[in-house]
């Protein structure tokens, strides 16, 4: 039996551990929000406030505020110009930049948006060497292989998805778990199995033959 100061401990640290996981995010996003912040009021300089009767000095939690709120309009007026022929324009000239198409496939990784032959998908195949069992992975485009009927499936590692591996695997052992989303994926690596994806998906287990194979899936798109 369990001691009790034991259970003490292991719920202090499992209610710790969701905390730091719930913040995290807001908290990664607070500081490039703040990184941005600073470099704006460096270049302005408080002297232009000064001279229009506003020193950031004595209202500096107005000043964060607002530049919050500026922050986050300036966010959508630009997710609605982004299909516009003037932010086509715009990127074709950017895209000369060396490394900007780097860049820009790495941070579109994370963009679950997306639509097309760059949906990232969250895909089940065969394991290696046992036809019964199976490896929860991710598709980042579903353009197919130098070897013709595969595609590239990364499987990554746990509970720090900082690396993995890449293989290419026939379409006929690719099923697409297709309530599944690269968060709920990041999530799964993250719990290292104490969640099952059934559970981060509230949905009831289901036997492999009803997900649908990547071929069936790419027919409906």
């Amino acid at each position: 039996m369990e001691k009790p100061s034991n259970k003490i401990v292991k719920h202090i640290a499992q209610t710790t551990l969701k905390g730091l996981f719930w913040v995290l995010p807001m908290a990664l996003i607070f500081m490039v929000v703040m990184w941005i912040y600073d470099k704006v009021r460096s270049l302005i300089g408080d002297s232009l406030w000064s001279a229009i009767g506003f020193n950031p000095e004595h209202h500096e939690g107005l000043w964060i505020v607002a530049f919050v709120v500026l922050f986050m309009i300036f966010l959508y007026i630009v997710g609605h110009l982004i299909e516009t022929r003037l932010a086509i324009f715009f990127e074709r000239l950017i895209s000369k930049i060396p490394g900007y198409g780097t860049i820009k496939d790495i941070i579109n990784i994370f963009n679950s948006s997306k639509q097309g032959n760059t949906k990232v998908l969250v895909v089940a195949i065969n394991g290696f060497g046992n036809k019964d069992a199976y490896n929860i992975g991710l598709m980042y485009s579903q353009k197919e292989s130098i070897i013709k009927d595969h595609y590239t499936i990364t499987l990554s590692m746990s509970p720090i998805p900082n690396g993995g591996f890449m293989f290419e695997v026939h379409k006929d052992d690719i099923y697409v778990i297709e309530e599944a989303s690269f968060d709920d994926n990041l999530q799964y690596l993250l719990s290292m199995g104490v969640k099952s994806m059934a559970e981060i998906l509230k949905t009831e287990p289901k036997d492999i033959k009803n997900l649908p194979t990547l071929e069936a899936w790419l027919a409906k798109q």
